[in-house]
């Protein structure tokens, strides 16, 4: 792995995806109401077990039961943060790999300073988020529009590993071409389909996966690459039949769902 994952990466995916499947690792989410249902769907199809547990007076109890935790700020409110920082200490203290989803973050003010505190007081093993929201947590503000990417980043490859050395996280900010570095290695992904970006949640989907990954595997950096490897080719097979973004919603369930070892191996493209 020195230097980054390069031919036996698609192997691994396929390897991970068997994995969660024989394990079926229950994943504790924090997560938005916009998209909680899409979460549990996609958490269930690559074959996993999610919970939705929010209430101060049972988290903790329900991460030391989890195989990971994944922080969601996408409706995010100042009680919302206290029961995460519960739930993420308690998550550290058990050894439960804790994922942040920063949704939006840089788009106001109160989202970048809570996703600031969230890394400063957890110990996080994975930020997935867009290029907008990476950046925003890097220190450079204005690549985010509501709670999607503006656009394109400059310098993405730097702000990613400036951040992942600033938290001991592994970052991965997905996009056209998904980047991923813990800081020294650095994996790029160019899986996916257009149609993700046309549907709401499919960030919130992708971060769900990773998590469900990262219950199984302790190199957080294989396990987040192997997540939105499985997740991306579920997409790009949903996309073939599809009229449109309605039927691809659907669609990419069942392909998820569907999708098996072999087809990972074939389409993955994955580069250091």
């Amino acid at each position: 792995m020195a230097g980054g994952v390069t031919e036996p990466a698609p192997l691994a995916a396929a390897d991970l995806l068997a994995r969660v499947r024989e394990r079926h690792p229950l994943v504790h989410h924090i997560t938005n109401v916009v998209t909680v249902n899409d979460v549990a769907n996609v958490t269930l199809a690559v074959g996993a077990s999610p919970v939705m547990a929010h209430a101060a007076e049972e988290v903790e109890e329900m991460v030391a039961a989890a195989g990971a935790l994944v922080l969601n700020i996408g409706t995010l409110t100042a009680q919302v943060v206290e029961v995460m920082l519960l739930a993420g200490r308690r998550a550290n203290a058990a050894g439960v790999p804790v994922v942040l989803d920063p949704v939006g973050a840089g788009a106001t003010a109160f989202r970048t300073a809570q996703s600031r505190r969230l890394l400063d007081a957890v110990r996080v093993a994975c930020v997935r988020g867009n290029a907008g929201e990476v950046a925003a947590l890097a220190g450079r503000p204005g690549g985010v529009r509501g709670v999607d990417a503006a656009g394109r980043v400059d310098a993405l490859d730097d702000l990613a590993r400036a951040l992942a050395r600033a938290t001991g996280a592994v970052v991965a900010a997905t996009g056209r071409v998904d980047l991923l570095t813990d800081g020294r290695r650095t994996v790029r992904i160019e899986n996916g389909h257009a149609l993700l970006a046309q549907i709401t949640g499919s960030g919130c989907m992708a971060t769900a996966v990773v998590g469900a990954f990262c219950a199984v595997e302790p190199d957080t950096l294989n396990a987040a690459a192997a997540g939105l490897t499985c997740f991306e080719v579920a997409a790009e097979r949903a996309a073939e039949a599809s009229p449109g973004p309605g039927t691809f919603r659907v669609r990419l369930l069942d392909a998820l769902a569907a999708l098996d070892g072999a087809a990972v191996t074939r389409a993955a493209r994955i580069r250091a």
